[in-house]
Formats: C-alpha cells, structure tokens, sequence
C-alpha cells in the first residue's frame, strides 16, 4: 500500500478521495487550513462510510497562500492528490483573488512534491479549463481543448482553472525532475453530500429543490459523481498510462437546467415538489442579469448546447462512471436525508 496526500481535506472531492483511499488500505493523510477542523473532517468521512479510521489518517495545516506545512505534509509520500481549490460561490471583483491562490497554490504544491520525492501527483483541475471561450463553439469537448483566456466575459474561475493548469503542465516540462503528473478536469460535481462542505454545482440542484429558482434558464452542464470523480483519481494516481495525461471526467451527456428539474420531478418523489419546470426565455434572463452578477456571468453561455466526451479516461483507465442521473438524483437523496434543504 502506498502513503497517500490529499489536499483540501475537508472539501467534498477531497473527503470522497479520503474514503476510497482508506477504503483501499493507504496510509492516509490529508491537509487543511485550521487543525481545529480535524474532528469535523472525521465525522464527515464516518458519514461515508468510513468508520474504522484511527492512525490510518494523519491531518496537516498547510494553506495554497503560504510555502509552511507543505514539505512536513509530504515527507515519505508516494502519492499527492491536489484537489484543494478556491471556488467561490459569487464572483470575487477583482479575478486575481481567485486566479492568484489557485495558480501559486499548484505551483508550491507541485514543487514540495517535486523537492519531496513524490512520484505522482494527481491535479484536480476542471472543464473550465477545456470548454469556455469559444463563442461559436456547441459541439463535444475533449481533452484536446484549452479554454481560451483571452475571450471577453470569460468568469474568473475559468479563468483561474485554465491559468493554473496550463501552469502546471510547464512546470513539469521545465523543473519537474522526475515528478510525474496527470489531470482530472471534472464537470459539474454532483453526488452524495455527506456534510455543509459540497461542491458549487450542487447549489444549483438545492435551489431547484428548495423553489427559490422561477425558472429553467437554457443552460447546459455536465454531470459527474463525486464517487467516480474520486474513482478517477485513484486510478490516475497509479496507472502508468495515465502519466502525462489529462482526463475530462463526465457521467455522460450533458444537460440542461430544464432537464435536470425533469430527472428530479421524475425520480426524487416528494422532496421535488417545488422543483420549477418552465423555461426562462434568454431576454427574461438578460433583463435579470442587469440586477444579479452572477446571472450575468452566466449570459455568455446561453443556449449553447455544449457536450463533452469521456472516452479517453473509460478506454485508457478501465473508468466506468454512473450516469448524471444516478449523480442527481443521490445529490437530491443526501440535501434531504442530511436536512440540507430549507423548509417551508
């Protein structure tokens, strides 16, 4: 068994990491930026199913903004899984808040690795970093397209993802050593919530559930697991052809906002029933986005019925995620269970 460093520990990609590593018999250990959150990180991996815990996990303070705790994190690891990432759920003002943190804290992840003796690290990056920018651009996405940075009202955090991960890759050809690296670049991370600590995406299905949303605006996301988001990274992190490689992970086709509150009013029973099911036209959503940053922020991406491919991980790594239904409809299942869902 290997020993194994998951950053951003108690975020929801990364104690999904946690689990499936110990649940394989790694030696564990993860970071996060307040040691008094230790107990929190524990439960919320007892929540998923992992109970008999103890020494097997090791927690280390280290934060993405400050060179200290990293080397300590690291010494003797064979494996770094950077998940740890800034994403804001409203847009900063200023975009360096957002692009400066993600790009420098890959970058002083990487060179602890590197300086550290790590084998492999796995980067959590995101479709963000393949598929904005190209106005014209609806068709499938694969791993061989880059966000182009350069297209006016391109978000920050796209932004931020491509920066870094572009960043990452140079790093590696310039002053890598022997470090290895791969790249998991997620699409919207839906799936089991085990505590308050969830992906962004998921607050798009919680204000479907909870009615706060009049409408369906035309937009278009992927959906992927969190489990097989997890399942990717593990199999990235170990398989030899996955060196050098960046792999788009996605449950399947994608989806609109309109489908999605149809897949939750078929299968999610009584907690769907304020789930909207009419369309918001786009000149309704440009009036709102004159009032609301982040409906504007979201303009751009109108009506563009944009898909992406996940073959290269399913042919390359043996990866067989579950269908975005699977990922709604238990993203659904967990808000409630949990009572992450406002009443009334």
């Amino acid at each position: 068994m290997a020993r194994v460093l998951v950053t951003g520990g108690t975020g929801f990609v990364g104690s999904h990491c946690l689990i499936q590593l110990l649940a394989a018999g790694h030696e564990t250990r993860a970071t996060v930026r307040d040691l008094a959150r230790e107990n929190d990180v524990r439960a919320t991996l007892r929540q998923g199913g992992a109970y008999e815990v103890g020494e097997r996990l090791t927690m280390f303070r280290a934060d993405l903004n400050a060179d200290s705790g990293w080397a300590e994190a690291m010494v003797g690891c064979d494996y770094v899984l950077h998940v740890a990432s800034p994403y804001p759920s409203t847009v900063p003002k200023n975009e360096n808040e957002l692009i400066a943190p993600t790009r420098d804290g890959a970058l002083r992840v990487l060179r602890a690795a590197r300086d550290n003796g790590v084998k492999r690290v796995v980067l959590t990056s995101s479709f963000a970093a393949i598929g904005y920018g190209d106005k014209e651009r609806t068709a499938s996405f694969t791993e061989e397209n880059w966000t182009d940075i350069s297209s006016p009202g391109l978000q920050p955090y796209q932004k931020a993802k491509t920066i870094a991960e572009r960043e990452a890759w140079d790093f590696i050809a310039r002053e890598g050593g022997g470090l290895e690296l791969a790249v998991v670049n997620p699409v919207g991370v839906l799936g089991p919530v085990l505590g308050p600590d969830y992906s962004t995406s998921i607050l798009l299905i919680k204000r479907l559930l909870e009615g706060s949303m009049p409408g369906c605006p035309d937009l278009w996301f992927g959906a992927v697991d969190v489990r097989d988001v997890a399942d990717l990274h593990l199999k990235a992190m170990t398989n030899q052809a996955a060196c050098g490689q960046r792999f788009l992970a996605t449950g399947g086709d994608f989806m609109s906002v309109l489908q999605m509150a149809e897949i939750l009013k078929d299968g999610a029973g009584e907690i769907s029933r304020k789930v909207p099911t009419r369309p918001l036209p786009n000149w309704l959503m440009r009036m709102v986005a004159l009032f609301d940053s982040e409906v504007k922020g979201n303009l751009s991406e109108l009506g563009k019925h944009k898909n992406g491919s996940n073959e290269k991980a399913c042919r390359l790594l043996g990866w067989a995620p579950r269908s975005p239904r699977e990922a709604l409809l238990a993203t659904a299942q967990s808000l409630s269970e949990l009572g992450l869902l406002k009443s009334g």
